[in-house]
């Protein structure tokens, strides 16, 4: 329900990569969904629909949540109902925020020496320049990727990650090297959105994965309770500025039951593509839908079309 800091590498698949939750045998034509990639991706045809999804099940992989380094408490104020995990930090304390007591909360801590040093104005001190004058770069080594963010974006370390959590702690979707959309929005740790990388072990097409990713952000991250409307497009071919070409699929989630301020509907986007070393990789940005400062679509085509392939 809060995402929360995972390890590096840490990121967990919301269910098997070679199924699709949405697109099961035994799912009712209620609540979800699906319709092709438009110019304005949120803006979709009407399509058959599918049921909502159950909570991942045990054909999920499981990864312990434990220490991570730089690790700073982030959420999403998109459900409130849940707990925001962040693992131990380096001093073996602990915090979880919601019902849960709270204590010796995370601080800031130098990265391994394997992750480039950050840079003030994004990326690394490698000297990645962004494609669009004036963004940030995001680099993430262990995926071998970069895209770009605006300069109002904070640009996290690549070996910090963000994650969603059901209400037993269990990591349902996450994405490493992270950057955030307007932190303390609604909260002095909360986001409005962020957008990362994640691996996909186990994938054989670009596609599925796109509609899983994205599926899990909207599920996870705002309507756990399934109180709203689901709608899933079905992936289709995109090719991005630098020539990388992969699936992409859009989320969203509408007339959540707003039972706080914080609550929120909610969008998602994910790309999905093989990396230099030809393995499976998924781009993903979430964000709450129908708030005052909603992240608008147009810059989010724009973040979507500037992944790329790390030199």
């Amino acid at each position: 329900m809060w995402p929360g800091q995972q390890p590096p590498g840490g990121e967990q698949n919301p269910q098997d990569a070679h199924q699709n939750p949405y697109q099961q045998p035994g799912y009712q034509q209620s609540g979800y969904q699906q319709a092709g990639y438009q110019p304005n991706p949120y803006q979709q045809p009407a399509a058959p629909q599918y049921a909502p999804p159950m909570p991942p099940g045990g054909n999920g992989k499981k990864t312990t949540v434990i220490a991570i380094v730089a690790a700073t408490a982030v959420v999403v104020a998109a459900v409130i109902t849940g707990v925001v995990v962040l693992g131990k930090n380096d001093e073996g304390g602990s915090t979880k925020a919601g019902d849960k007591e709270t204590s010796s909360p995370p601080s800031d801590t130098p990265e391994e020496p394997s992750a480039p040093a950050e840079n003030p104005r994004g990326g690394s001190v490698e000297g990645a320049e962004p494609t669009i004058p004036g963004w940030k770069v995001v680099t993430n080594p262990k995926y071998a990727t970069r895209f770009d963010v605006p300069p109002e974006w904070e640009v996290k370390s690549p070996g910090q990650s963000i994650s969603f959590t059901d209400d037993k702690d269990k990591p349902l979707i996450s994405v490493s090297a992270p950057a955030y959309f307007k932190s303390g929005w609604c909260g002095t740790n909360a986001v409005l959105g962020a957008a990362g990388t994640r691996g996909a072990n186990g994938a054989s097409t670009t596609g599925p994965e796109a509609e899983n990713v994205a599926g899990a952000w909207v599920f996870a991250g705002y309507d756990q309770e399934e109180t709203g409307t689901f709608k899933i497009s079905k992936a289709t071919p995109f090719t991005s500025r630098s020539g990388l070409k992969g699936s992409v699929s859009v989320a969203t989630v509408t007339g959540v039951k707003k039972k706080t301020k914080c609550d929120t509907d909610g969008k998602s986007i994910a790309f999905a593509f093989k990396n230099a070393n030809g393995d499976f990789a998924v781009w993903s940005l979430f964000t709450s839908k129908g708030v005052k400062d909603e992240l608008p679509d147009a810059t989010i085509k724009q973040i979507l079309g500037t992944v790329r392939l790390a030199d």
